[in-house]
């Protein structure tokens, strides 16, 4: 199953999605976080088929909601109205790592997204192996 990834911005939001396989995670686009932004993520999912959207969640290390939690869990309601299957999986310091590897680029919050589906794919199919 093909897999997608959102690292979400209150400015831009990065989008991750998988190859063919599944298995393997790589940037795809950066998007101004505006009022067509759920309907780029369907017709992104349509054309690729993807079957699950990963959330990056984001919360303070003592677990505690970040203040952009909220504006992401409407967001990941907006996608489920439209029959998407999304879930959260937590994500810390995804854009900090993505800039240590790379550096700053308009690219930056893709590598967040993808740092956040590679996280998912061996969390959650590969069991950390």
């Amino acid at each position: 199953m093909r897999l997608m990834a959102v690292d979400y911005g209150k400015k831009r939001v990065g989008i991750a999605s998988t190859d063919e396989t599944g298995s393997f995670a790589l940037p795809r686009a950066v998007w101004l976080n505006d009022e067509t932004l759920v309907d780029k993520i369907w017709k992104l999912k349509v054309e690729e088929g993807i079957g699950k959207i990963i959330i990056g969640e984001s919360r303070n290390l003592d677990g505690s909601a970040n203040p952009i939690q909220e504006a992401i869990e409407g967001f990941k309601s907006g996608l489920e109205k439209r029959g998407v299957e999304v879930v959260f999986h937590p994500e810390v310091f995804t854009t900090v790592e993505a800039r240590r590897l790379q550096g700053q680029t308009e690219m930056t919050d893709a590598s967040a997204a993808a740092l956040i589906l590679k996280s998912f794919i061996d969390t959650v199919y590969n069991k950390g192996i």
